[in-house]
Parts: C-alpha cells; structure tokens; sequence
C-alpha cells in the first residue's frame, strides 16, 4: 500500500497553501485526501473553511487577478473547492432544526457562489432551511422568490469590486419591497472597502468572516425566539 506523502500541518498557513497548491494545479484527488486528512486529525469545519479552504480560494483569485493562471484553471480551481464542501455536507448538517429560513443570492451579474455556499453551509449547521438560488440572479426574480420563501433573513454576496453599485441597487429594490427584512451581506469585494454603501439601509448587516457569522446567527436567534 502506498504512503502517504503528505502530513496535514497544525498550522493554517501551511495547511491553505499545501491545498492552494493542490487547487492551482488542478490535483482533485490530492486535494480530496488532503481535506479528509484535516477531518481525521479532528479540524471543526468551521476550522477548515476559513482557514483553510477560504485564504486558498482567495490566493487563487490573486493568483488570476495578476494573470498568473488562466481563466480555466482558476474556474477547475474553484470547481475543485465546490467539490470539496459537498463532501463534506453530511457532517455539516445539523439534525436539529429551528424552523427558521435563509435565501442566499449573489448579487446581479455575480458568477462566484463559493463564499455563499460556505455561508449557506454555516447555518445548515445551525439548524436553518437554506435557499441557495446562488449566481446571476435578477433582482426581479429574487423578489418573488423571497414573496414565495418568506425567509427570515436574506443574505447577498458580492466577490467583485465593481459589483457594488448592482448591490447598492439591490438593496434598495428589496428594501423598497421588504423593509423589515434583515439583510446580511459579505464577499470578497470588501476587502478593498465599500462597506459604506450599507450604511444606508436599516437593518443591513456587514458580515466580515464566518466566526463572525456564527456570532451573528447566536445573536438572532436569541433576540427571535418564537
């Protein structure tokens, strides 16, 4: 039987490079084995997507932003990472629910769904029915999803940063719709700022990572109990 070549590291740095590695080079397989290996040595999930899976997908991205991977191989890149999380999603889901609904939707011309999945991923966790109509969604169409859902939080993402003004123009064609509706919004976008454009709509959450998400939905739902 062959060995193994690779030890999975105590140190997130290392651990989200070796997988970065594995993502760039479009290694499925490895990567696959790397990721179980994190699972065996007892890494929370929660462990496992931001510091592991999300600063290697956020390399990926630099990696093609400055044109040193092509668009193909940052698309098998995030393809292999999507891969990944679905294997992920039974010990993810939680058996215990609250009867409580998220829609998650990237905002209007928006392709990466990763980060809004991992978020979806987050509150199955947590008991919730997740919506995940996911990428490229009219806002026209959001609206009536969310008439139909009914959902009790609504939660947009946007990775790119010339995307905020589509966002900003959302928020305010849903909010004109659903006032009370509590948003929360996140993506890599606001690594570069923007937060700003939140601040005019009321009950509008700037969510920054997936601890603070956690924080969040304890938040909710002791200030919701039914």
């Amino acid at each position: 039987m062959e060995s193994k070549t690779t030890e999975t590291s105590q140190n997130p740095v290392i651990d989200s490079e070796v997988l970065f590695t594995y993502l760039i080079q479009g290694k499925r397989k490895e990567a696959s084995e790397f990721i179980q290996e994190c699972v065996q040595k007892g890494y929370p999930i929660l462990h496992i997507y931001e510091e592991i899976i999300k600063p290697a997908l956020y390399h990926v991205g630099e990696y093609w932003e400055n044109n040193f991977i092509t668009v193909a191989e940052e698309h098998t890149a995030t393809s292999i990472v999507e891969f990944l999380m679905n294997g992920l999603f039974e010990q993810i889901i939680s058996k215990e629910r609250v009867q409580k609904k998220i829609i998650l939707a990237c905002t209007e011309k928006e392709t990466h769904r990763v980060g809004l999945k991992m978020v979806a991923d987050i509150f199955e966790m947590k008991g919730w029915d997740t919506y995940f109509p996911g990428a490229t969604i009219p806002v026209g169409d959001l609206i009536k999803y969310i008439e139909q859902v009914r959902p009790n939080i609504l939660a947009l993402s946007t990775s790119v940063y010339f995307h905020l003004p589509s966002l900003e123009k959302m928020l305010k064609n849903i909010k004109k719709a659903f006032p009370d509706l509590p948003v929360i919004v996140g993506g890599q976008a606001f690594r570069h700022g923007g937060k700003e454009v939140l601040q005019s709509f009321d009950n509008t959450f700037y969510i920054a990572d997936l601890k603070s998400l956690m924080t969040f939905i304890d938040f909710f739902e002791s200030e919701h109990i039914e």
